[in-house]
């Protein structure tokens, strides 16, 4: 079973755009350097919506390889048609992918019954494991526990991604699953929680600006010692907030940059951060210890 702290992993961009390979080679680096457990690549935070699907596919296969096999990656191969995700999901496996994530398909607002039929079809067509990703207040499109559950009885189906920000919904669905389906916090300023109720890890966008403390109250919450994780939590409370000051991944991005780490680029529709945003979101970093270059 993956678990910890999964970072929702940036796709530096230069000025112009362009996907910066060789900042994404130092970005895996500095992750596993600070004790990282998981590489997301591709997700909503690496801007899976803004790559081709060439460049998407490119991405997961140069993560895979910079990683070398010393902790997961999970590959973003999620899609409103069932026929790309597919598609997308053996790529990432040809790559080299341990795992793959799935959201629930966008836009289309499928049924219960429709979102059942589209993650059994992924997963029967790939033999790859397979982690769900509920984000409703960016799909327009909740799947249902129930739905989930069900799911759960599909052999590479393996967890889900929690991103509702409800922990007594996760409580409860927790309660209810095998024990072998792992459940992920997406949602920093809940994952601590969801993590003490039985949560295996949290796939995070504070991760990408503060990896060891985010992976610290991953292994301090798993391990239910609530104390030191609220402890170590806290300390990340006003940032947890300032990376959703905009849409994700704008004011991530932003942090990353300023900590040195790669250019500001992004893509349209995605713009940089707002210039009213920047010095709070700045305030932050500083509180939680992070230095800005």
């Amino acid at each position: 079973m993956i678990i910890g702290s999964l970072v929702a992993l940036i796709t530096p961009m230069m000025d112009d755009g362009a996907v910066d390979k060789s900042k994404l080679d130092e970005l895996v680096e500095f992750h596993i350097e600070q004790g990282t457990h998981g590489i997301v690549a591709v997700g909503t935070t690496g801007e899976s919506a803004t790559l081709d699907y060439e460049e998407h596919a490119d991405v997961i296969r140069q993560v895979v390889q910079k990683v070398g096999g010393r902790v997961p990656v999970i590959a973003g191969t999620g899609a409103n048609s069932t026929h790309e995700a597919i598609d997308l999901t053996q790529r990432a496996k040809e790559a080299g992918a341990d795992a793959c994530l799935l959201v629930t398909p966008y836009y289309n607002k499928p049924t219960q019954e429709g979102l059942y039929l589209h993650f059994k079809a992924v997963a029967e067509a790939v033999d790859i494991p397979q982690i769900l990703y509920n984000v409703p207040g960016r799909t327009a499109c909740d799947m249902a526990n129930e739905t989930v559950l069900r799911l759960s009885a599909i052999k590479n189906i393996i967890g889900l991604k929690d991103a509702t920000g409800d922990v007594a919904r996760g409580r409860e669905l927790i309660e209810k699953l095998p024990a072998d389906f792992a459940v992920y916090s997406g949602d920093d300023a809940t994952a601590v929680e969801l993590m003490l109720s039985g949560g295996k890890g949290n796939i995070s966008v504070t991760a990408n600006v503060a990896p060891k403390k985010v992976s610290q109250a991953a292994i301090y919450a798993i391990e239910n010692n609530a104390e030191m994780a609220r402890t170590v939590d806290a300390s990340m409370a006003s940032l947890h907030a300032n990376l959703f000051l905009e849409s994700n991944p704008i004011p991530v991005k932003w942090a990353v940059h300023r900590m040195g780490l790669c250019d500001a680029g992004i893509r349209l529709p995605l713009t940089s951060l707002s210039v009213e945003f920047r010095a709070q979101l700045e305030e932050s970093m500083l509180l939680s210890g992070i230095s800005l270059k």
